[in-house]
């Protein structure tokens, strides 16, 4: 993987050429570092398990498989001046396409068999074993959200160009986006919640560790009860974001200009977590609570 993202850095350098509105080799960079954050966090996880560990290897190795065989089809489309994803342009592009599709299903299935191992096992005291088990949940659920992008769009069942699939909602693909992770700024886009939902399996596990270094500082946050309830409010305000990009990129917005209801759906759950979060701080602890 680490020679696929020094190809993909190489290409981005050497190679001006453009696809869907972004420099061709953008893709397989992103989805290098993206694989390669997903593969160690998973050995990670895997490591954590006292029972089931040989299915979770397994499922792990199958990952990592699937996972280089889509990537060396990612940077073979940019090598060739295409898109990889949902490309049916050609017998062969179909097929690529058709091979990447099952892989990622392959691998949902692998992080829903670690996801569930994980459910029973013992990961350390509460608040880390709840960051442990939500983000892995809410990450396989951001995986899932990836297949909202397969179906072909209306605009292209009515003129056909080799296209099946879009991540933008309300234009083409290929439009304005952010610099660097090229979200639209002027349509939904699928990929916001996708990536967000996917990264919860870094994202909550780390918090559980920031508020265990916090605490060496902090009194309060010397008692797992109260981190693990500080997680809960994170992860239920994790949760709530997510879907609300999910509905936000579903109602073809754009993340940068939302209207005046998702504001106000993002004020309040930012608010409510904050109120929840200060009750929690402020609660006297009870002896004897660790």
């Amino acid at each position: 993987m680490t020679v696929l993202a020094a190809v993909a850095v190489i290409g981005l350098i050497a190679d001006p050429r453009t696809v869907t509105g972004l420099l061709l080799w953008s893709k397989p960079l992103k989805f290098a570092l993206s694989i390669t954050i997903y593969a160690v966090t998973l050995s990670w996880l895997i490591g954590q398990l006292q029972r089931g560990r040989r299915l979770a290897w397994w499922a792990g190795t199958v990952s990592a498989v699937l996972l280089l065989v889509e990537m060396i089809i990612i940077v073979g489309a940019a090598l060739a001046g295409t898109t990889s994803h949902f490309n049916v342009a050609t017998p062969f592009a179909t097929t690529m396409w058709a091979i990447m599709a099952t892989s990622i299903a392959v691998v949902w299935v692998a992080a829903l068999v670690v996801a569930v191992l994980l459910m029973r096992a013992r990961l350390g005291d509460r608040a880390r074993t709840l960051a442990i088990r939500a983000g892995v949940v809410i990450a396989v659920i951001g995986m899932g959200l990836g297949y909202l992008m397969t179906g072909p769009t209306a605009e292209q069942l009515d003129d056909f160009q080799g296209i099946a699939g879009a991540h933008t909602v309300g234009l083409a693909d290929g439009g304005p986006g952010l610099p660097i992770l090229g979200w639209s700024t002027v349509a939904g886009d699928l990929r916001i919640p996708h990536f967000v939902g996917m990264h919860a399996l870094q994202l909550l596990p780390l918090a559980a560790v920031l508020f265990e270094l916090l605490a060496r500082r902090m009194p309060r946050l010397q008692s797992s009860a109260v981190r693990a309830r500080l997680l809960g409010v994170l992860i239920a305000l994790y949760a709530g974001v997510l879907v609300l990009l999910t509905g936000q990129a579903l109602a073809g917005q754009s993340i940068v200009r939302p209207d005046a209801t998702t504001l106000t759906i993002a004020v309040t759950l930012y608010a409510l977590a904050a109120v929840a979060a200060t009750i929690i701080l402020a609660r006297q602890p009870r002896r004897g609570v660790l």
